[in-house]
């Protein structure tokens, strides 16, 4: 029987927005832990780590609240890999998507200690790849993806114990439609595969995820990041940056499938559930629906393919 580690991050203090920092909650309530158990899995829920506040403080150097996302960071960075160490799957529950710099950098040591290939999957409708000079605003949930290939606060870049954190050939991204122009020619010089709603509109989900995971083998460690904005507002209403034209439920549900079936998930963040501009819970349920497909759940029993 597999084991799950639920790992709370009740923080908002890299967003532009507040509310995210009651996301863990908000996936309890709309109960992950029991939908979870119902797939056979043994579950744990470690809890909510513990940091700093959010300030709400301008913008220092080009960063918000970096001192305060370092330490987040760090906690969950601790967290994940204790967690990965014995054995079990890490779940991510955000938080502000800059979270993913602590959970991804535990991931990357974990298998570089082990030897294993990592591939991440990036699900958002932002690139998430601005940098201190590029960034607008300075909030560093638009920041996790340059810091993961090693453009950002040494504390934040070097937090795997190796710089990068990853490789470019090992990350790739789904859902994009919201992406500045210097993030543009970032993913441009680092050569990411990205698959925007254009490509998935032109080829399909199906077509997506089978190139998206073309080379993840046995021997490979997988992990999603899932922006809940990455979804079609309409959809998922509770999110601080929505953009309009994102994935529906269907074809979100196709990818979650695939992602099943292709029986390397090892960890999982679920980032930026914003309860407060929710409407009655519907988007933690909703992902609460979305991670029982990632975790099996099917309409009919299926050979893998």
């Amino acid at each position: 029987m597999r084991g799950i580690t639920l790992i709370g991050a009740p923080t908002d203090v890299g967003a532009s927005v507040l509310g995210a920092s009651m996301g863990p909650d908000a996936l309890r309530i709309a109960g992950i832990a029991r939908v979870l158990r119902e797939r056979g899995l043994m579950v744990l829920d470690y809890g909510n780590l513990i940091g700093p506040g959010n300030p709400q403080a301008a913008p220092q150097q080009g960063f918000r609240h970096l001192d305060e996302v370092i330490a987040w960071n760090q906690v969950v960075h601790a967290a994940t890999l204790e967690t990965l160490a014995a054995g079990r799957l890490p779940l991510l529950m955000g938080g502000d998507h800059s979270l993913a710099i602590g959970s991804i950098s535990a991931v990357a040591r974990h298998c570089r200690a082990r030897q294993r290939r990592l591939k991440v999957l990036w699900l958002d409708a932002h690139a998430d790849a601005n940098t201190p000079q590029g960034s607008p605003s300075g909030n560093l949930h638009g920041m996790p993806v340059a810091c993961l290939l090693g453009h950002g606060p040494q504390a934040l870049v070097q937090l795997s114990g190796a710089d990068p954190a990853l490789r470019n050939e090992e990350l790739a991204m789904i859902g994009l439609r919201s992406v500045d122009a210097c993030e543009k020619e970032f993913l441009s010089l680092h050569r990411i595969d990205v698959y925007d709603m254009r490509t998935i509109d032109e080829l399909g989900m199906r077509a997506v995820m089978q190139s998206a995971l073309a080379d993840v083998d046995e021997n490979t460690h997988l992990h999603v990041s899932f922006d809940m904005d990455c979804l079609d507002p309409v959809e998922a209403p509770g999110v601080g940056t929505p953009v309009r034209g994102g994935p529906n439920y269907r074809e979100t549900q196709l990818c979650m499938e695939m992602l099943a079936d292709c029986g390397a998930l090892s960890s999982l963040d679920i980032m930026e559930l914003n309860p407060a501009l929710d409407i009655r819970n519907q988007t933690a349920e909703l992902a609460v629906d979305l991670i029982e497909s990632l975790f099996g759940k099917s309409t009919l029993m299926r050979e893998k393919r």
